[in-house]
């Protein structure tokens, strides 16, 4: 285990000290150097620290960085809907409960194993676990999503993600019926200080914009379709738990007693588009839903009659 140490002059004094060490570490996230704080790797003035403590001029900072661990994912024969394919893209249709990339404690069953046994040639800009992902999507949602071939693809993909230009629509099965046809839910985003795992409207966070339109009502329910102008970790979900129409099913922001009994929330990425990083031109792409959310509107269509 390497041993950094840092003295803080005047120039940087009053700089969050995640964001400090994110920018000295070249290629480590500030979610890495997060991670290295709460395990108490490092010390300000050999004391532990949080990610949100703000230097002082002459602080020492110690830094334990632990030794690179060699990590490797299989490829795995597990079947995907692949909807289209070349060499720069391929644009999969996911399943219900499949994860799309491992993470520590869950290393096989994912979409990149999957991937990895379909095709070799995948971008390499998110590391050995997250080759080729350039969003992602919870794992109990379904539908489309789009993976690079190549870093070039990848590097082109991800500024139209973070320009806001890709078209992503997603249909969501929520609770109670909307009264408006439509509006928008513009409320930031982060962490939630109380509960890590989950995803809260802070004043904070980040901005996070969702348009909605009602495609169909029920008796205790609306069909709605999404269209993200932000993408936010758990925006969808949080956005509409906030205005009190929660996701069916949802397990996190939904109601505690649902009127619905349905495993994972009910949340389908239906609609992608943007501009094909080889040929320049717009391309979109749709899913149809899955047999369980269609069984589940055919069921709500009969009791409405």
């Amino acid at each position: 285990m390497d041993e950094i140490i840092y003295v803080i002059d005047s120039e940087n004094k009053g700089i969050r000290i995640d964001k400090f060490l994110s920018s000295e570490f070249e290629g480590k996230s500030r979610s890495f150097i997060q991670g290295l704080i709460e395990n108490e790797s490092v010390l300000v003035n050999n004391k532990k620290t949080k990610s949100n403590y703000k230097l002082r001029e002459n602080d020492e900072i110690k830094i334990n960085m632990p030794e690179p661990t060699e990590l490797e994912v299989e490829a795995e024969d597990i079947p995907i809907e692949v909807i289209y394919e070349d060499k720069d893209i391929i644009v999969v249709n996911k399943p219900k409960g499949m994860v799309v990339h491992p993470a520590p404690g869950n290393y096989t069953g994912t979409l990149v194993n999957a991937l990895l046994y379909h095709c070799t040639d995948l971008s390499s800009i998110n590391g050995v676990i997250r080759p080729g992902i350039v969003h992602r999507i919870d794992k109990d949602t379904t539908g489309i999503l789009v993976v690079a071939k190549n870093d070039e693809s990848h590097n082109k993909l991800s500024e139209q993600l973070k320009e806001h230009t890709m078209k992503r629509e997603y249909y969501a099965l929520v609770e109670g019926r909307i009264k408006q046809d439509s509006g928008t839910v513009d409320k930031p985003l982060a962490r939630s200080k109380r509960d890590r795992l989950k995803i809260a409207i802070t004043s904070d966070g980040k901005r996070a914009v969702t348009h909605y339109e009602v495609l169909e009502r029920f008796k205790n329910s609306s069909l709605i379709k999404c269209v993200l102008e932000t993408g936010r970790t758990h925006q969808i979900r949080v956005h509409m738990a906030s205005i009190g129409y929660p996701l069916v099913g949802d397990p996190t922001y939904g109601f505690k007693k649902g009127k619905f009994k349905n495993e994972g929330q009910m949340l389908h990425a239906k609609t992608l588009g943007f501009i094909h990083p080889s040929t320049g031109e717009y391309v979109e792409f749709t899913s149809e839903l899955p047999d369980n959310y269609k069984n589940l509107l055919e069921n709500l269509r009969k009791d409405n009659i």
